[in-house]
């Protein structure tokens, strides 16, 4: 004998691969719906009655159905996988065609019918809920034969049995008011769109497709299972609580399995942000070869995680295959179809399939049932159904019997034997799962009834606000009550149907624990719940959870590692959207998220840090009096200002010795200031830029200059109007270079330099701005000129002066003097002249602080060199060689003439 299916098989598994196609495409759906359609008509009463004489009237094909029976005041009908396959005969059409028959009885599937059974047993006896109303049944066994099963659903539909056929008057038992079943969504699809056509409400315990959610094409449709997008968005909330997001998917070849495909592919991207790595197609029947091209993509797939929406003969030819290859080191995850089947718990699969989460029915109580199961017998149960389960039980046989039986061994069933002394699942009511839904639909059906024999006439929900009796009930009078039935089971759980006629959702987490005694132990670690306002909610108990693992941790299944903080994804080409690298940002951009998939620009005045993940205040750049550079240079700049007024003081305390008094010594003195000018506002470019210092800077270092270089060109000029006095007729001369003409020019030359100042600062003033294009990731601080032309002629200005004084002094480098001062100007200003020539290229091309730091070593470097070219030799010959310091000295030998200095 064929083994037995598990619990949950018959949810969904597609017609028997011997009998009919595993995939009813649309055009299967429609050529049925036609015969269907002419079949009614042609047994419906009417058309009988008008062809056949009531005395003949009977049907002319015999199919008997396997089916249980009890008389009520109103019929529900019910179909259950009783025989879990068939045999089809062969068709030759040659003698009359044989019916199929059922094959392979299923213990499990028969508890599921005498579950129909028991709930409306339970519900006769409560006096509250339809009072005065007998239910009784007609249940029939689809065989998991596609044929069969519809053929039962016709039978139900339309009453026309044979064996509930009267030959006087052609009426039968009557019509049922509602189904419960089919277990099978194939088998519900292909009912359901006839019996729609009908409203005739159709409640399955079993049959999870999402498409037959579709209200319009299966309007009397109801279900007490989830569908199976909630059963997917169930199973990606598991992927996401562990970090999933590398998979493969297996799917059966059926309505089940394509349906579910497709809702996976879609929702698991969308909602789990996850990728397929591989999705394949689980054939009907021993297919080694197919199997064996399944694993080998499982094998080398990089995916820990294994999805299969699949039933028990797929895993059953799945695993085989995958225990050949040895392909270890996967997580299964199981669908209700097959996360409690016990035909996979074998010492040969646990070790692949130890750890396995699955998604299973909800489990419930129902009280009293196992005491029901009890007292099943032949006597009170005669059907075929019952007798056959009796003989499978007991491994024994009613009479009629062959004698080959006896001989072998067989023995007699007396119908006397006793359940309790027997080891069967039949009795085992603690994972109550598939029943309770069966439960949950057949009080779905009593409430129906029940709201509607309540109705008050006038405030009825038909036209007219009328009601309807139980004897003119019409199947889709009540399909409007099922559709507002609310109710509470006893075992706490709410029974209602949304627009759709989907019940509330909620799953059982389960999880497949291998005991080291090499047992397998189910356990629940967990629900998955659907709210309308939080969606789908997981609650796990993680602890409780066996991870098939040495790690005894979950695995980790990702194409790609996360991409950490400091870096972004960037897609492999040819490659899903999960498969990915992890690029750094780039410089000035961060990513402070794992996963980024850009990195975003840090503000104007921020930069990235150095990992990239977050970003840090630019660091600020400027001369400042706190670094090494600008120490060194307010130093020279503090330097040079004391040895200015050393100098000074030297001079004032000599100020009556023929050296300060030659050639005028109150431009000596202003000279002296003006350099120690010069060496202050070198200061000015020191420090963070403000706007009264950058406007201040370049205006002080012009006018100071242009007032030293004034001095030392008058000093010159006056060093040679002296000298030419000397000679015949040249005496005329000096009355042009007077101590007032002296102070004159140099005050008309210093304001021409205040004057192109004071236009550029109003023209186009110097301010501080903040410069980037040197450095991203600083920040320099600088003065900007504002006007180039304004700065130009600044620099302009004293160039002319100090190259004019510069000729002027080398001119009169060669007159005779025993210190003669024009040499000393000649030097004095070439180093000057060498200092800012030099200085205009360097300035260019240096960056940020380091073009003021050029700017003021220029100054510091040219006021040092006038500073010991001027005083450095008077102060000399002050200080150390007094003796020379007299006018004996001073003058020229016997040729030189008395007057050949000017003294103030």
């Amino acid at each position: 004998m064929a083994p037995r299916p598990a619990p949950g098989i018959g949810a969904h598994t597609g017609p028997n691969p011997g009998n009919i196609p595993a995939v009813m495409g649309g055009f299967l759906v429609r050529y049925l719906l036609m015969c269907v359609y002419l079949i009614m008509i042609l047994f419906s009463s009417s058309f009988l009655e008008s062809y056949f004489p009531p005395s003949l009237c009977k049907l002319q094909k015999k199919f008997k159905l396997n089916g249980m029976h009890k008389p009520g005041d109103v019929i529900l009908g019910g179909l259950f996988e009783v025989h879990y396959s068939s045999v089809i005969p062969e068709l030759t059409f040659t003698s009359e065609p044989h019916q199929p028959s059922c094959q392979g009885f299923d213990t499990l599937g028969f508890r599921h019918a005498m579950t129909m059974a028991f709930a409306i047993d339970e519900i006769n006896k409560n006096s509250k809920l339809l009072p005065n109303v007998t239910l009784g049944y007609i249940l029939y066994d689809n065989c998991a034969t596609l044929d069969i099963g519809f053929s039962a659903a016709l039978s139900l539909a339309s009453g026309q049995e044979e064996q509930f056929l009267f030959m006087e008057n052609c009426s039968g038992t009557p019509s049922v008011v509602g189904i419960v079943g089919d277990p099978f969504s194939t088998f519900s699809i292909a009912s359901s769109n006839v019996l729609g056509l009908f409203k005739l409400p159709m409640v399955s315990y079993f049959a999870t497709c999402s498409c037959l959610s579709e209200r319009q094409r299966f309007p009397s449709f109801f279900r007490t299972i989830p569908n199976d997008a909630f059963q997917v968005r169930a199973m990606i909330q598991i992927l996401k609580h562990f970090g999933w997001t590398w998979a493969g998917l297996l799917v059966s070849d059926d309505d089940y399995g394509l349906h579910v495909s497709r809702s996976f592919k879609s929702d698991f991207a969308q909602l789990g942000g996850g990728c397929l790595d591989y999705s394949e197609i689980l054939p009907w029947g021993d297919h080694p070869n197919e199997y064996k091209k399944i694993v080998d993509v499982m094998a080398k797939s990089t995916a820990r995680v294994v999805i299969v929406f699949a039933h028990q003969m797929h895993l059953i030819h799945l695993m085989t295959e995958v225990v050949r290859q040895n392909v270890t080191g996967l997580q299964w995850i199981a669908s209700e179809a097959w996360a409690l089947v016990d035909g996979l718990h074998t010492p040969a699969f646990m070790p692949f399939l130890g750890g396995t989460l699955g998604i299973a029915i909800r489990r419930g109580e129902i009280l009293g049932f196992r005491d029901y199961l009890l007292k099943i017998n032949p006597e009170e149960h005669s059907s075929e159904n019952s007798i056959k389960f009796w003989e499978h039980m007991f491994q024994c046989r009613f009479s009629p019997f062959s004698a080959d039986w006896l001989e072998a061994g067989g023995q007699q069933c007396t119908g006397q034997e006793d359940l309790k002394n027997t080891e069967t699942e039949l009795l085992n009511v603690s994972e109550l799962r598939p029943e309770y839904n069966i439960y949950k639909a057949v009080y779905a059906l009593a409430y129906a009834l029940d709201d509607m024999l309540h109705c008050v006439p006038g405030r009825g929900p038909f036209s007219g606000h009328s009601c309807t009796a139980l004897q003119r009930l019409e199947p889709w009078q009540l399909v409007y009550y099922l559709e507002k039935v609310n109710f509470t089971t006893p075992f706490g759980d709410q029974v209602s149907f949304d627009e759709n006629g989907d019940a509330l959702p909620i799953y059982d987490v389960m999880n497949w624990l291998w005991l080291p005694d090499g047992s397998t132990k189910v356990q629940c670690v967990g629900e998955v719940k659907g709210s309308a306002f939080k969606g789908e909610e997981l609650i796990l108990d993680e602890y409780k959870i066996f991870w098939n693992f040495e790690s005894r941790q979950p695995p980790r299944s990702v194409c790609s590692e996360s991409c950490p903080p400091g870096t972004h994804m960037v897609r492999k080409r040819g490659q899903p959207v999960c498969c990915f690298d992890c690029i750094p940002c780039s410089e000035g951009r961060i990513s402070n998220n794992t996963d980024s998939l850009e990195c975003t620009i840090c503000p104007e005045d921020f930069w990235s840090s150095p990992l990239r993940d977050h970003c840090v205040p630019k660091k600020t750049e400027f001369l400042s009096y706190h670094e090494p550079l600008g120490i060194c240079l307010t130093t020279t700049s503090l330097l040079g200002t004391f040895i200015c007024t050393v100098v000074l003081g030297i001079f004032t305390y000599h100020r009556s010795t023929p050296m300060v008094r030659a050639n005028n010594s109150e431009l000596s003195f202003l000279l002296l200031m003006s350099l120690k000018l010069c060496f202050l506002c070198s200061l000015l470019f020191i420090g963070r830029p403000r706007l009264w210092t950058c406007q201040l800077r370049h205006a002080a270092f012009g006018i100071s200059f242009v007032l030293c270089v004034s001095c030392i060109l008058v000093k010159t000029m006056v060093v040679l109007a002296v000298f030419k006095a000397s000679k015949p007729g040249g005496g005329a001369n000096l009355k042009w270079f007077g101590a007032v003409q002296q102070r004159g020019a140099v005050l008309v030359l210093t304001s021409v330099q205040a004057a192109i100042c004071t236009a550029w600062l109003v023209s186009s003033s110097p301010v501080p701005q903040k410069n980037t294009q040197y450095h991203n990731d600083k920040i320099v601080y600088e003065c900007a000129i504002g006007s180039t032309i304004g700065f130009a002629v600044l620099l302009g200005y004293i160039g002319v002066l100090a190259v004019l004084s510069f000729l002027l002094a080398f001119l009169a480098r060669n007159l005779p003097d025993n210190f003669n001062e024009a040499k000393l100007i000649t030097f004095s200003m070439l180093i000057f002249c060498a200092v800012w020539v030099a200085f205009v290229p360097a300035y260019v091309n240096s960056p940020g602080k380091y073009a003021d730091a050029v700017e003021v070593f220029a100054i510091l470097a040219s006021s040092f060199g006038l500073l010991v070219a001027l005083f450095g030799p008077k102060c000399y010959i002050i200080l150390l060689r007094p003796e020379r310091n007299t006018k004996k000295a001073i003058m020229s030998r016997e040729t030189t003439i008395k007057a050949t200095f000017v003294v103030k």
